[in-house]
C-alpha cells in the first residue's frame, strides 16, 4: 500500500512538472547590435494567428495559412530590425508623428486623463505604455525608410501611364459614384441641454466656415470629428445612386468637387460632408484614374524594390543565425554561421613570436570584434 502511495505521488509530481514547463528564452539571431530570441518568434506566431482569425480564417484554412507563413517569421523580424536600424542611422524625426498619433487615439478614446488612457492601452494591447510608444516609433522608422529609400526611387516614364490606361480600359469602366469625406459633431445626450446643443451646433457651423475658407478638410476631420473615420481624415467608401439617405444624397449628389455641405442633423450627431470626387458612369477619363494607375505601377514594383533594398542591408550587416533557424531572405553566398564566444579557443602565441611581429599588437588594436560597434559603425543597439 505504501508502495502504491509513493508511485501515485511520483506520477502526480511528474504531471505537475509537465504542466509547469516553460520555454527558456534563447538568442537565435544576432543582427548588428540587436538580437532576436525564440520567444520573439513565438510572440510573432501568436500575433500572426490572431490577425488571421480577425480576417476570418479558421479550421484547416487557418492551420494552412499559419504553416505557410511561419517559415518567414525570422525573415520578417530581420527585415524589420534592419529598417529600424536604418531609420535611426538616418536620424529620421518621428517623435512628432508618434505624439500626433497618440493624441488622435486619446481623443478617439474620449479620455483626457493620461493615466486612464495608458491603462486603456495596456488593457487593449497587453503592453506597457512605454513599449506601445516604442513600437509606434519603430513603425514610423520603418515607414520613413521605405518611403525615402525605396518608394521615392521607383522610376517610371509618364508614357507608361497612358500605355497602361489604353491596355486596361475594361478595368476603368465606372458606375456613377460619389466620394465623400465626413466630419461628425456628436449631439448624443445633448438634446435636453440647450446650452450643450447650441455649443455643438456652433462648433459644426465654425467647421463648415473653416473648410469653405480653404482649410484642409481631412485635417479638420482628424482633429475635430467624433466619427471612427477621423483617423483616415473622414474618408468614406464611395456611394452609388440610391445608397445614401435621401436628404444626404440631395445635399451631395449633383454638387461640384470640393463642395462642403451645411451641417445635417442625423439624430445623434451633426454631419458635415465634402464632395471629393463624382465619377460619371462609363469609361473613366485618363485624368480621373491617372493617380490610380501610378499607384498600381508603383505598387507592382514596390515589393521587388523593397526586397532588393533589404538584401543590400543584409549584405552590409553583421548577421549570425543559430543552427536550426533559417532566414528565407538570406543573401546568397553570405555566411551567417553562428559563433559561440564561449567555445572560441585562444590562440597560443609565444613571446618570441610577438617580438618577431611587432605590428601584431597594433593591428589587433584596431580590428573590430565581430558584432561589436567599431568606430565609425552605423549599427544601432537596444
Amino acid at each position: 500500500m505504501r508502495y502504491l502511495v509513493v508511485v501515485v505521488g511520483l506520477v502526480a509530481f511528474a504531471l505537475a512538472s509537465q504542466a509547469d514547463v516553460v520555454t527558456l528564452e534563447q538568442i537565435i539571431c544576432k543582427l548588428n547590435g540587436d538580437i532576436v530570441t525564440n520567444i520573439d518568434l513565438e510572440h510573432d506566431r501568436a500575433d500572426l494567428e490572431k490577425q488571421l482569425r480577425a480576417n476570418g480564417y479558421s479550421g484547416k484554412r487557418l492551420e494552412d495559412a499559419v504553416k505557410e507563413e511561419v517559415p518567414n517569421l525570422l525573415r520578417n523580424k530581420i527585415d524589420n530590425l534592419l529598417l529600424i536600424q536604418k531609420g535611426k542611422e538616418m536620424e529620421l524625426k518621428v517623435d512628432a508623428d508618434v505624439n500626433k498619433y497618440v493624441a488622435d487615439l486619446q481623443r478617439q478614446a474620449g479620455t483626457a486623463d493620461p493615466e486612464k488612457f495608458q491603462a486603456l492601452v495596456k488593457q487593449e494591447t497587453g503592453k506597457s505604455y512605454e513599449d506601445f510608444k516604442q513600437d509606434l516609433k519603430n513603425n514610423f522608422y520603418v515607414q520613413g525608410v521605405i518611403s525615402e529609400e525605396v518608394m521615392r526611387k521607383i522610376q517610371f516614364k509618364t508614357d507608361e501611364l497612358r500605355t497602361y490606361y489604353d491596355a486596361h480600359k475594361d478595368e476603368f469602366q465606372r458606375e456613377e459614384r460619389v466620394f465623400l469625406r465626413e466630419i461628425t459633431v456628436s449631439t448624443q445626450g445633448k438634446q435636453d441641454d440647450p446650452v450643450a446643443l447650441a455649443a455643438a451646433q456652433k462648433k459644426a457651423k465654425d467647421l463648415v466656415d473653416r473648410a469653405r475658407r480653404g482649410e484642409r478638410f481631412n485635417e479638420l476631420a482628424q482633429t475635430n470629428s467624433d466619427s471612427q473615420t477621423a483617423k483616415d481624415g473622414g474618408a468614406l467608401d464611395p456611394y452609388k445612386k440610391g445608397e445614401l439617405a435621401p436628404a444626404i444624397e440631395a445635399a451631395v449628389w449633383d454638387k461640384d468637387r470640393g463642395t462642403v455641405t451645411d451641417p445635417i442633423n442625423i439624430g445623434n450627431a451633426l454631419l458635415i460632408l465634402r464632395v471629393d470626387e463624382h465619377y460619371k458612369a462609363g469609361l473613366a477619363a485618363f485624368e480621373e484614374v491617372e493617380q490610380e494607375i501610378q499607384n498600381r505601377i508603383v505598387g507592382s514594383r514596390r515589393q521587388v524594390a523593397l526586397r532588393a533594398y533589404l538584401t543590400k542591408l543584409r549584405d552590409l550587416a553583421f548577421l549570425e543565425i543559430k543552427e536550426g533557424y533559417e532566414d528565407t531572405g538570406a543573401v546568397p553566398g553570405k555566411s551567417t554561421k553562428w559563433t559561440d564566444p564561449a567555445q572560441l579557443k585562444p590562440e597560443t602565441v609565444t613571446k618570441q613570436q610577438v617580438l618577431q611581429t611587432p605590428l601584431r599588437k597594433k593591428v589587433l588594436g584596431i580590428l573590430p570584434v565581430p558584432g561589436s560597434k567599431a568606430s565609425g559603425s552605423t549599427s544601432s543597439s537596444r
